[in-house]
């Protein structure tokens, strides 16, 4: 028997003939606005620039120029890395809808001979509106006067507008078709406040594609964040909405709760028949993330984290244990696993401790090299029974 007849997968499969989800790194830019990270040099970035691309991340906001003198270096020197590396990563940066912005945007494009896609946001719910003082007329005045300019420029064009997901109808049928007939190539839908749900999400994009792109032929860029924990499913609904690429950061860092974990979402998205590269170098990627951005990826996070693939349970043991003797390495991977480890260059873990079983310490003193006596078997666990941890080696070979 094989997986597919041992699971019944309630899931379903990809459409054959369905999209490929495009992604948007934000770990450089949005990731960095996390209070609790660190911003890390230009040649740690160059590093991370390269490991997306060969993650198959299809682009990568480098920055916001306009925050300050370390940005804009950053960014350009990621500009020329991409393009002198050959890069198949295409690159963008956040920019106000202010001439000062853009003309540094043109600035960049025009010394490295590299497009670089201007992603110009403006605020749109009315509490935004409200705080800001502004009105309808000014925004859409400040959007077509933005795109205008960057089309003159030959600067591509990403449309953003905050806070979308509490932002009138009227209001983004006015902003977005601004913006659109004066050139621009794509536009955001951002869940600034991390306010949406799925169904939100479906509804919104749905109303974009039927009432603002219509016959265009633009993309449409889903940017959520993770307040309501809802970051990675709210992608995903948006992509099965219409939306073209999905944004997310490395860990999911961001301000306050984050982004949606990109991380995460690749795994997702990859289980769901959408392949787009081999993501065994996931795990290095996120340790690096954590390094230089000085977080810590907890030990339960899905997948990366130091328990996404242990167990001291001996019941969960007992089968994994069970599926490795009969020699079927894939069928331990998935018998309490959702996710293969073997996925991202893993394997399923059985440790030793107070809620263990035979099965725990018979495979551990196998995978050491030892003989699984009964009465070597017996220590181990009644020392594991006494204790109110999973043991560590040095306790274990004490009692051996």
């Amino acid at each position: 028997m094989t997986l597919d007849d041992l699971i019944n997968d309630w899931n379903g499969a990809a459409p054959i003939d369905a999209r490929v989800p495009l992604l948007n790194d934000e770990t450089l830019r949005d990731g960095l606005q996390s209070p609790s990270v660190r911003d890390p040099d230009i040649a740690a970035k160059r590093d991370l620039i390269h490991r997306l691309a060969r993650m198959g991340v299809d682009a990568v906001d480098l920055g916001m120029p306009g925050a300050g003198p370390m940005s804009l270096a950053a960014v350009r020197a990621l500009m020329v890395e991409i393009r002198d590396h050959r890069l198949p990563i295409s690159p963008n940066v956040a920019v106000r809808t202010l001439e000062a912005d853009l003309i540094q945007v043109a600035e960049i494009q025009q010394r490295a001979g590299l497009p670089l896609e201007a992603g110009a946001f403006l605020p749109s719910s009315p509490i935004r509106m409200d705080v800001e003082g502004w009105d309808l007329a000014f925004l859409v005045a400040t959007a077509r006067r933005a795109v205008a300019f960057c089309r003159r420029q030959e600067v591509p064009v990403m449309m953003v507008t905050e806070d979308t997901t509490r932002a009138k109808p009227e209001v983004l049928r006015a902003i977005y078709g601004a913006a659109l007939d004066e050139g621009a190539q794509s536009i955001c839908l951002s869940d600034t406040c991390g306010h949406a749900t799925p169904d939100g999400v479906r509804r919104l994009v749905r109303f974009i594609k039927e009432e603002v792109v219509v016959d265009r032929p633009v993309r449409i860029d889903w940017h959520g964040h993770n307040d309501r924990g809802l970051g990675v499913a709210n992608a995903i609904a948006a992509f099965e909405a219409g939306a073209d690429r999905l944004h997310g950061s490395i860990l999911g860092i961001g301000e306050r709760c984050g982004n949606v974990a990109l991380d995460q979402l690749m795994i997702n998205l990859h289980l769901m028949g959408f392949q787009k590269g081999d993501l065994k170098g996931l795990p290095a990627l996120a340790e690096r993330v954590a390094e230089l951005c000085d977080v810590e990826v907890p030990a339960n996070y899905p997948v990366l984290g130091r328990d996404a693939f242990r167990t001291g349970t001996g019941v969960h043991a007992a089968a994994i244990v069970k599926a490795l003797h009969r020699g079927d390495v894939e069928l331990a991977d998935a018998v309490y696993s959702g996710v293969p480890a073997a996925l991202v260059g893993r394997r399923q873990e059985i440790e030793i401790g107070p809620m263990a079983g035979h099965s725990n310490v018979i495979y551990w003193l196998e995978m050491n090299g030892y003989d699984a006596s009964t009465d070597r078997v017996e220590r181990i666990l009644h020392m594991a029974k006494g204790s109110s941890r999973i043991l560590n080696e040095m306790e274990i070979r004490s009692v051996l």
